[in-house]
């Protein structure tokens, strides 16, 4: 896992949706953390953390309903944007579920044939922080967080309310 980094400006979340633990859910997922990347301009500025982080959302949300679920429950995701006062931005994911006892741990090897892993190795790949916290009274938070470049950062902050 990469370290977490402390962040200069504190935002309330933006978006805080509960959603079930099923395929549906994580489509409802999908296409809502879609919108709201959108609503912040993170679409038009630069394509790149926008498809990114759609990416991470399509597979944390995944990984919340093939190893998250517990049956009758339901999975949040939370999406925050800090700006920095460097002029840059973190846009911060969060898909919690009600597992705390099965926290992620990428395969220490991944061959052609695994049935798994890859997610993880992806997450690793697009997101420049990632890992997972406890949250109570019984499940975790896996987060991961994608820098902006301070164009981005100017976008978004003009459509952040």
């Amino acid at each position: 896992m990469k370290s977490e980094i402390a962040l200069d400006t504190p935002v309330p979340r933006s978006l805080v949706a509960l959603l079930p633990a099923t395929p549906k859910g994580a489509a409802l997922c999908r296409r809502a953390a879609g919108r709201q990347l959108a609503d912040w301009g993170l679409d038009s500025a630069t394509p790149e953390p926008f498809h990114s982080a759609q990416l991470v959302v399509a597979e944390l949300a995944a990984n919340a309903i093939t190893h998250g679920r517990v049956p009758g429950r339901m999975f949040e995701l939370g999406l925050a944007l800090t700006l920095s006062t460097a002029g840059g931005a973190v846009l911060r994911i969060e898909v919690s579920d009600c597992r705390g006892d099965r926290y992620p741990a990428p395969p220490a090897v991944t061959t052609a044939n695994s049935q798994s892993g890859r997610g993880l190795m992806l997450i690793d790949a697009l997101a420049d922080r990632w890992g997972a916290s406890p949250r109570d009274p019984g499940g975790k938070t896996v987060w991961a967080e994608i820098d902006l470049p301070a164009v981005t950062a100017v976008t978004a902050a003009a459509h952040a309310v």
